[in-house]
């Protein structure tokens, strides 16, 4: 017999209000935030609400547990890297569209080999689905869409990408 089909849906900071972003949570039955944050802060006033103390805040009261996995967050160098690219481009961290090829490898090879995903994968929700929660408002623009593709990939995990 096969068990319940584990899920994660990913979704960022950009374009969301709180309740908008606490609506679509609960429309896809998401049951554990995982944090996957280097810096658990978010500039500008419009985002004050996704700052760690008041997204938990509001993820308590809406009976959602919080978990922030360091150790999937890029470093400051690879976030550098990936800085150049968007100059390179012409785009911002809050307009990008795509991953530089060169931070996904190294992203890649220096942090997603070496986390012990087994772990979260384990300790997903049986019911319901877990969200990974980053910055960048489309997933192609933003390493949790790595984290997400290896979770399907190696744990037959069922990713879906939350937008505004």
């Amino acid at each position: 017999m096969v068990g319940p089909v584990r899920r994660v849906v990913t979704i960022g900071v950009y374009d969301w209000d709180l309740d908008s972003f606490l609506q679509a949570l609960a429309a896809a039955d998401v049951r554990l935030v995982v944090d996957v944050r280097q810096r658990r802060g978010v500039r500008g006033p419009e985002y004050a609400w996704a700052n760690s103390a008041r997204l938990q805040g509001a993820l308590t009261g809406a009976g959602i547990p919080y978990e922030h996995h360091r150790e999937l967050a890029p470093t400051t160098e690879l976030r550098r890297l990936q800085y150049a690219e968007d100059t390179r481009r012409g785009e911002g961290k809050r307009s990008r569209t795509v991953l530089a090829p060169e931070y996904a490898r190294r992203y890649t090879r220096e942090i997603l080999d070496q986390a012990p995903l087994h772990l979260l994968a384990d300790a997903l929700p049986a019911d319901g689905a877990a969200a990974l929660f980053c910055v960048e408002r489309d997933p192609e623009a933003c390493h949790r869409s790595l984290v997400a593709a290896r979770l399907a990939d190696e744990y037959d995990v069922a990713v879906t990408h939350l937008r505004p």
